[in-house]
């Protein structure tokens, strides 16, 4: 029987890579130097595209292939995919959810705590024999027992309130609704009142259109001088120019970020803040969970191949 085509948009581990050449006909669109002509050339039998959160697959691309049926999305985020190209031809759409959320709300608490305590300019103290020539490390901020506002109360919003609460945390979150599970927290639908509220504001919610810069310069004037930013969403949440301009001016008392807009290649006024604690885009970065990804996009490839329901269908 004839393998179906896939058009792998990104590089994959090995552990996914190795069964998708044995189940599939692969097309290494990243491969390509030219390529509009590779896809004139293989686009018309390609039946499924296997790509990433971050590279997604656009208007263009999705054109280029009459024949597709479904994007098998590496990651939780979709905002990458084109979803109307994908809804006005019927084609579905699955990403990864639930097995990153313990990694992502493991690395957000890490990065509150470690901006917080000073925990990275501590380690260099230590380490350059500062301490031994200068004395003690300057004093830092406690982290527990303050206000922690939960911007988006999905799965890792919810992940990481839940840890909060462990840390004798008081907490408030946005949502699109109340959410029953939320219990006794406080809820605040206004993005800019969650931060007025919040002595550190996580943002969590998923990337949409109108979510788009939610972060704003008022959301971060609310936040306040000595208030805490932690992004483990999505860039375009976060306004990023309003976000440089308030640390650089001490606006805020700090931000740490997973994700940046035009990474991996950053702004370089990032590199320059002592306020700002940076990370590579690597929440999910353990073997653990880049490996139940991995099995997940192939299962809905899978299914959807077999005629059965997909287990993580967006659309």
């Amino acid at each position: 029987m004839t393998q179906p085509q896939v058009l792998q948009m990104g590089v994959l581990p090995d552990w996914d890579e190795v069964p998708m050449r044995n189940a599939y006909q692969m097309h290494r669109y990243f491969e390509a130097d030219n390529k509009a002509d590779f896809l004139a050339e293989i686009g018309s039998g390609i039946r499924a595209i296997a790509t990433r959160g971050d590279l997604g697959a656009s208007a263009e691309v999705i054109a280029a292939c009459p024949a597709l049926e479904i994007i098998s999305i590496f990651g939780v985020g979709y905002d990458a995919v084109d979803l109307d190209a994908c809804k006005a031809r019927g084609i579905a759409v699955t990403n990864t959810p639930d097995v990153l959320t313990d990694d992502c709300a493991d690395l957000a608490l890490g990065m509150w705590l470690a901006l917080s305590r000073g925990i990275v300019p501590a380690e260099a103290w230590a380490r350059s024999g500062d301490w031994a020539a200068k004395g003690s490390f300057a004093l830092s901020q406690r982290a527990c027992k303050k206000r922690a506002g939960v911007l988006g109360l999905g799965r890792i919003g919810m992940a990481v309130a839940q840890r909060l609460h462990g840390f004798g945390m008081e907490i408030a979150y946005s949502a699109r609704s109340p959410r029953t599970e939320a219990g006794e927290w406080t809820y605040i639908a206004d993005a800019t009142e969650l931060a007025a509220w919040s002595d550190v504001l996580f943002v969590t919610l998923s990337a949409t259109p109108a979510t788009r810069h939610i972060v704003n310069a008022k959301t971060l004037d609310a936040l306040g001088t000595e208030g805490l930013l932690i992004n483990i969403s999505r860039a375009q949440n976060i306004d990023e120019s309003a976000l440089l301009d308030a640390l650089e001016q001490n606006r805020i008392r700090g931000a740490a970020l997973d994700v940046f807009e035009g990474e991996p290649a950053l702004n370089p006024r990032f590199t320059k803040l002592s306020n700002a604690l940076l990370q590579p885009h690597h929440a999910s970065g353990t073997n653990e969970t880049r490996r139940a990804m991995g099995q997940l996009m192939r299962d809905n490839l899978a299914a959807h191949f077999a005629g059965q329901p997909l287990p993580t269908r967006v659309i």
